[in-house]
């Protein structure tokens, strides 16, 4: 069946580049949006919008009723998931199938069957494709789970058997940590999937995560696109991507390649998939260290790294398999050439533990893409990253024909790259990826927990740099000739004398007018949103500098006497009693939002003179929730 009109049920960078290769292919799009998202640029790119209901999530982009209904009433043939949200939902690819629309996506049981850990591992190992050591047992009472895991040997993880995104899962060293570790992995399991089964695993100690793209079509073919490597992460989300993995053993792509479209035959996919594996860091001497993780059955954030190094468009070739037309290619057709890496722009601050961040993007964007780039977003500067998504804005691309070259362009991108007015990451990933242990690929899943966090802080040289453009900006000869206007540090009667006072993200400092940018480190990207106010990037790192209101006070430039809250959220935690003396650092409140909680601190040492809000409140951003009064 012909697809002519297409539903994207996503929002943000995906469904913007769904549409990309739609317009291309002549087919029309539908947009679904929140309220959050009334003025998104995915709803502007889009041929037709439809709003589907209230700004969380499951009132809108997880209604099934509401998505399946929004593309009947605009006559859609076919719905796309992305990623994310429902797409390896089985009951909603039924649900699509069931109203006479094309799922674009692998069958329901098929979703359903990988979905489930424990089955995945089962289908893998009957497929002759090597599985970690573990159990996948039935029986989960504690004593039958202690047995196996006696077997298995210490370290080992427990892992829920719905599980995903890194919930239900626990380290466990020893056996006596086991039925605490037990316990808290079920409790979590109930609460996140319905399902409290756990199953057990040893544990890779160091591993590299390395990935294959496969599709397979309605008329059993089977083909693959090489491999990813995927080990650059925190806390188990990917952060860097890049294909083709490098390092790798003699014959360890070809031997994982052919076990992931060997699975993928064994349950009969259709459409684009992934099947994941993991191998022990700097120890693949054959094809045997690879084992079996996972196969997620919908599009991966990180597959413009495999096009890019196979010239082939994966949404056109989902379509076409969902249309019922065969891939149209066989695996010699498909070539690789160069090297294509992915870093993964989010709103979030990796110098105070990754806060992820909301607010109105005032510059947004790399400094100049090059032929070989690909800047993959949702968002345009002057657009709002709201709070109840996931914090990941954009996605920078670059190809060249070697892995080192590949590195330089995307640090030299990164370096100019601006997230100004939310918290970025784009220094952080220009440290990660031009670090010795990247470059040398060297690096293992668990590399920026254990060795990396440093690259987190923002140098010193890079906020000096940024200061300082600003001061020369702010301090050159004005274009008015008035000796009133003169920036010389005039006084009567005195020596002359300049000082500066900025404010740096809302920070009030002094400046020393001496320091050039030249010569403060690297040179910085300045961008002018208004009069006395600026964006800065320098390597990477953005910094919104201002000239100081001097109505502020000394008192609240050392701290102040509000919380405030730092994005819109839910309050879910209100710790403040009027007339309480609180120390400062004190937890006043937590804030749920951006998929995280964010404790908000006392600024000071004093006494609480007004609290607002109750738990379960919808807060807005800068919102006073307490104030506090001297002792």
């Amino acid at each position: 069946m012909e697809i002519t009109k297409l539903l994207i049920a996503n929002r943000g960078e995906i469904a913007c580049r769904i549409m990309a290769t739609c317009e291309r292919l002549g087919i029309k799009t539908v947009a679904v949006y929140s309220d959050a998202d009334a003025f998104a640029r995915h709803v502007r790119q889009a041929d037709e919008a439809i709003a589907i209901g209230a700004s969380a999530p499951s009132e809108s982009y997880l209604n099934v009723d509401a998505l399946i209904g929004a593309a009947r009433s605009v006559g859609a043939e076919a719905i796309h998931p992305g990623y994310g949200f429902l797409s390896e939902n089985a009951d909603f690819s039924e649900a699509v199938i069931e109203a006479g629309l094309i799922w674009i996506g692998p069958r329901p049981e098929t979703i359903r069957s990988m979905g489930l850990k424990d089955e995945a591992k089962s289908i893998a190992e009957t497929a002759g494709v090597p599985v970690l050591p573990g159990y996948r047992g039935e029986r989960q009472d504690e004593k039958t789970l202690a047995k196996e895991a006696g077997r298995i040997g210490y370290p080992l993880l427990i892992k829920a058997v719905a599980g995903g995104g890194g919930r239900g899962i626990r380290l466990v060293e020893a056996d006596d940590a086991l039925p605490a570790a037990l316990d808290s992995a079920v409790r979590e399991a109930e609460a996140a999937f319905g399902d409290g089964r756990v199953m057990l695993e040893k544990l890779v100690d160091a591993p590299r995560h390395v990935e294959v793209q496969v599709f397979g079509d309605t008329h059993g073919n089977v083909i693959h696109a090489f491999e990813r490597d995927c080990s650059l992460q925190r806390k188990r989300q990917k952060v860097v991507e890049e294909a083709p993995a490098p390092n790798l053993a003699p014959g360890l792509a070809e031997a994982m390649a052919e076990a992931a479209v060997k699975l993928a035959k064994a349950v009969g996919y259709e459409g684009a998939g992934t099947v994941e594996f993991i191998l022990e860091s700097g120890q693949a001497s054959d094809a045997d260290t690879f084992y079996f993780l996972e196969m997620n059955t919908r599009l991966q954030v990180e597959h413009p790294v495999s096009e890019m190094i196979t010239g082939l468009d994966f949404v056109e070739l989902q379509l076409r398999v969902a249309s019922g037309a065969p891939l149209g290619l066989d695996q010699a057709q498909i070539v690789q050439k160069g090297h294509a890496i992915e870093a993964r722009i989010c709103a979030e601050d990796p110098s105070d533990g990754f806060r992820p961040g909301a607010g109105r993007l005032n510059a947004f964007g790399p400094l100049d893409l090059g032929e070989d780039m690909r800047w993959e977003t949702g968002y345009e500067a002057g657009d709002t990253v709201p709070a109840q998504y996931d914090s990941m804005i954009a996605k920078l691309v670059v190809w060249a024909e070697e892995r080192g070259d590949a590195i330089a362009s995307l640090a030299g991108a990164l370096a100019h790259t601006q997230v100004g007015g939310v918290p970025g990451n784009a220094g952080f990933l220009g440290r990660c990826v031009t670090s010795e242990v990247f470059v040398s690929a060297t690096h293992h899943v668990n590399w920026i927990e254990s060795d990396g966090a440093a690259l987190g802080e923002v140098p010193l040289e890079n906020r000096e740099a940024a200061i300082s453009a600003v001061a020369d900006i702010l301090l050159s000869p004005a274009p008015d000739p008035s000796p009133w206007a003169a920036r010389d540090g005039w006084r009567l009667n005195a020596a002359p004398q300049i000082s500066l006072v900025l404010e740096i993200d809302g920070m009030a400092q002094a400046v020393d007018v001496e320091t050039s940018a030249e010569d403060a480190g690297p040179i910085p990207l300045v961008t002018d949103l208004s009069g006395d106010r600026f964006a800065v990037t320098a390597a990477g790192d953005t910094f919104v500098i201002a000239l100081a209101d001097y109505a502020l006070d000394a008192e609240t430039i050392a701290g102040g006497d509000l919380v405030s809250a730092p994005m819109p959220g839910k309050l879910i935690q209100l710790d403040a009693q009027q007339g309480a003396k609180v120390a400062k650092g004190d937890v006043l409140a937590v804030m749920e939002a951006m998929k995280m909680e964010h404790a908000l601190e006392a600024p000071r040492d004093g006494v609480i003179a007004e609290v607002n809000g109750q738990v379960g409140d919808q807060i807005a951003d800068g919102a006073v929730l307490v104030v506090l009064e001297p002792e």
